[in-house]
């Protein structure tokens, strides 16, 4: 049975520095690959490596590039424009962000475009299914409007951490928030701040990750799940 604690809410300050300590781990990885492909081409003794030196350093900025972009609508304004986010742009985030991932993407989103704040609940459901099918499988997006937002990831040892099912509602984990359990408790407050509810469910090896932006619709989702 799923937990209806009431929501913790968090420090504007709070909530904007672990977002920042979420963006920052997820970059480290590939500007740190940039350091050490640098630091090859400095070295006279390793002219044998520079080609492979080189190929890091495309890979390693592709994937930095690729973070930072889904980054800026996943976790902040996105564009400074108003209105609607195309899918196609958020299918080209997602398709970016995770051209190296284990799990198969399946684009199953037939909402021609949705609101900036559907839109971040949309890419951060994608990445919490991603985390959630580590060893690789299929990863079904599904939005035929922004009232109804599902995940649905599948794959070998596919799992769902309870810190992460908790805090998508709310739940502030027994030690605090860090920079892991802050994104999926900041999918969840975008949610509850349309009217709705964010919940992640767990089924084997099938783990699915909903949300709904009306509050008619997430009195329907409390029904199924009670």
């Amino acid at each position: 049975m799923t937990n209806f604690s009431s929501p913790v809410e968090l420090s504007a300050v709070d909530l904007a520095s672990l977002l920042c300590a979420r963006v920052c781990h997820d970059l480290v990885s590939p500007v740190s690959a940039l350091g050490t492909a640098l630091d090859v081409l400095d070295d006279d003794d390793a002219a044998d490596m520079r080609d492979e030196a080189l190929e890091l350093i495309r890979t390693s900025a592709g994937q930095a590039s690729a973070k930072l972009e889904f980054a800026r609508l996943a976790y902040g304004a996105g564009t400074s424009a108003p209105g609607q986010v195309p899918t196609s742009e958020l299918k080209r985030l997602v398709d970016g962000m995770f051209k190296n991932a284990k799990a198969k993407i399946i684009w199953r989103v037939s909402a021609a475009s949705l609101s900036k704040p559907a839109s971040r609940i949309l890419l951060n459901l994608v990445l919490l299914g991603v985390e959630a099918a580590p060893r690789g499988g299929e990863i079904t997006v599904e939005a035929a409007s922004e009232s109804r937002l599902r995940v649905l990831a599948q794959g070998d040892r596919a799992r769902l951490l309870p810190i992460v099912a908790n805090s998508l509602e709310g739940i502030e984990p027994e030690n605090g928030f860090d920079g892991r359990s802050i994104q999926p408790y900041y999918t969840g407050l975008i949610a509850r701040d349309l009217g709705g509810r964010a919940e992640a469910r767990g089924n084997g090896e099938s783990i699915e990750l909903i949300a709904l932006t009306r509050v008619d619709a997430a009195n329907e989702l409390h029904a199924k799940v009670v």
